[in-house]
This record gives structure tokens, sequence and C-alpha cells, in this order.
């Protein structure tokens, strides 16, 4: 038997990770890195992105764009495109919540949330997608959310739009993994991140949805790493069109 260890080697595969700025967009871009890949860090704050640059080192590229302008998107896979090659590995981890209450949620809320969380990991998948099957091998991992299946407060759009990435997830997988491509998605539970900065401000809320998982605690960014390098490797080949929930087993309770 080969070492199985050889599964999990990215080298030689270029990698798209968007949101990696910060939070599990940033861990999964360095990660993936780590593990062998030339890795296009795509998210809004150039700054941000420069710093991650550095601190990588040169397998590292930025791509500053704003995910949410859909009209922009052929030009931004085609910037992606430029640092390394079309990637083999594209990660959207890139996300918003505006947390409009269902009485207060407004057309420019909505619109910006479906095109960031839905829209662009359809449109930049799509681009990639041809160069992908010409080479017979793909990986796509979306970011779906404890509320693609659960209904929380202020979640009316955000939540729409991660239920949406579930059934995205299932319909890429449905129509490119006869190429090579597998399509899954990743569903963090609570971890300490921008976006969930108001639930980590406040100690008793963020206790409550600890005791809520079944291991007892909420998620660190290192929880993310065997989850995602699994579903952009070989090691995930007969496995496409899932949603694999790395909650701790919040939504197992």
């Amino acid at each position: 038997m080969n070492d199985p260890r050889h599964l999990f080697d990215l080298t030689g595969r270029v990698a798209c990770v968007t949101g990696a700025s910060a939070g599990l967009g940033q861990r999964a871009a360095t990660v993936l890195a780590a593990a062998g890949a030339q890795v296009i860090g795509v998210a809004r704050r150039a700054e941000a992105l420069s710093d991650w640059v550095a601190a990588t080192g040169k397998a590292a590229k930025a791509v500053s764009a704003d995910l949410s302008q859909r009209d922009q998107l052929p030009d931004i896979a085609a910037k992606i495109t430029a640092a390394f090659g079309t990637p083999d590995i594209v990660v959207h981890a890139a996300g918003i919540n505006t947390r409009e209450t269902a009485d207060a949620v407004t057309p420019e809320g909505w619109d910006i949330t479906m095109n960031l969380n839905l829209a662009a990991p359809f449109f930049l998948s799509q681009a990639f997608a041809p160069a992908m099957k010409a080479k017979g091998w793909g990986r796509i991992v979306n970011f779906a959310s404890l509320q693609t299946t659960r209904a929380f407060p202020g979640g009316t759009t955000y939540g729409a739009s991660k239920a949406g990435i579930a059934q995205l997830t299932r319909a890429m997988a449905e129509a490119w993994s006869k190429d090579g491509i597998t399509a899954n998605a990743i569903g963090p539970g609570f971890f300490p991140t921008e976006l969930t900065g108001p639930v980590f401000a406040d100690p008793q809320r963020a206790a409550r949805n600890a005791a809520q998982t079944c291991v007892g605690r909420n998620g660190a960014l290192s929880d993310i790493d065997g989850p995602l390098l699994f579903l952009c490797s070989d090691a995930s080949a007969y496995v496409t069109g899932q949603v694999l929930m790395v909650d701790g087993g919040f939504t197992a309770k």
C-alpha cells in the first residue's frame, strides 16, 4: 500500500480562496499554501491581502476585488487566472451577513448578500470549470453555514443565501463531477471571525452556543484545516455534492 499521506499533498495545484483577507478564508488560504498549492487570495481589502502574501511567501498572490459586483466577475476571474494559471481548487469563503430582521430587509441588503454569498461562488466556478474539465480534475468548496438548515434571528437573507449554497453545491456536483470536478461545502459552526464578531462580543451568548455543541466548545480556526484539506485534495475523490458540517456537533443536537 502506498503512503496515504500523499492523498493530501497539493504540490503542483493552483488554488483560489475568496475572503482571504481574514478569518476562515485567510486560514483556508494559508493551509492550502502549506500543503503545497500556489494560492491566489481574493478579497476587497488590499492591505490585509498584502500582509497575508508577505507572511505566506512566494506561493501566494493576491487579487483585490469586490465579488458582490456581478458584472465584474469575468474580469476578476481573468485576474485570478493571470497569477498562477487557472485554479484547480476554488474555495468560496467570502460572505456577508447584514443581520436585517425580516421586517427590515432591504432590497440593497438582499442583493449584496445574494450576489456575494450565492452568485459569486457559481459564476467564478463556472468561469474556471472549462479548464478543470480539460485537466479532468477540480475541487470546488463552497461555504455553507448553520443557517443552511437553521433559522436564526436577523438571518432571513443570509439564511436564504446559505440554504441556496447547499442546493448549488449539489447542482454543481451533478453538472461537473463526471468531468472530474467535485463540489462540496463546509458548514462552519461558531468560529471567532469578523462575521461572528457580534456573537463573540457577548460572552454569555458565546457560552450558550458552545453549550449547544456536542463537544462543548466553539470552533478554533485550526478546526477547519483537516476538513478543508480533505475536500480540496485527492483524499475526497469519491465525495461530491455534500455539505460537511464542521460545527462540533451543533446541528446534531
